[in-house]
């Protein structure tokens, strides 16, 4: 073999195994942030996720419809306790339903398909080959070369679909920019 020919065989290799890497790097990002969350590590997590985007997408989500119209606010000459009441009721906020889902047990369980404070507990070593041999497994719903959909299906009900956004922010560095619920957790 001639070393013009050798050259000209690395160069197809090369090219190959640089395709191979581009395509799978999502996967990897994916595989990423469930280990990352699975062993607690926030560092990473924080390195993986966009978090103002995937709150923004997630607060859209479960934001709770307003009602057609707003009562009218009491008048102190038509309802003067009702201006008494409302003035010393608390102004506390909503718990914000949107933190659930940003912590790492949040991540860990939607990365295993489950919803946040509802998916079982972290199956021993050898029920966990066995869960990951049965599967479900995550899914390529989408891919472009700058944004890719996994699509995580719930194990009690595989009709869920919990589908993380992620999108390239260098050649092989990617982020996730978005998590759509299912509909029933959704209400917007």
């Amino acid at each position: 073999m001639t070393l013009q020919k050798r050259i000209w065989d690395l160069i197809v290799l090369a090219i190959f195994v640089f395709a191979a890497a581009f395509v799978s790097a999502p996967w990897f990002a994916f595989r990423a942030l469930k280990s990352a969350a699975q062993y607690e590590d926030v560092q990473a997590i924080g390195e993986l996720v966009d978090f103002p985007a995937v709150r923004r997408g997630l607060t859209a989500q479960l934001v709770v419809d307003a009602p057609a119209a707003k009562p009218e606010n009491p008048s102190i000459w038509r309802d003067p306790l009702g201006v008494f009441k409302k003035a010393v009721e608390p102004i506390a906020p909503p718990e914000p339903r949107v933190d659930r889902y940003l912590t790492v047990s949040g991540f860990n369980a939607l990365t295993r398909g489950y919803a946040p404070n509802v998916a079982p507990a972290e199956p021993s070593s050898s029920d966990a080959i066995k869960q990951a041999l049965k599967g479900p497994h995550p899914t390529i719903a989408y891919w472009d070369p700058n944004r890719v959909r996994i699509a995580v299906k719930r194990p009690e009900a595989r009709g869920k679909l919990t589908v993380f956004t992620f999108e390239r922010r260098a050649l092989f560095t990617w982020k996730l920019v978005h998590i759509r619920l299912p509909a029933n957790e959704r209400q917007g």
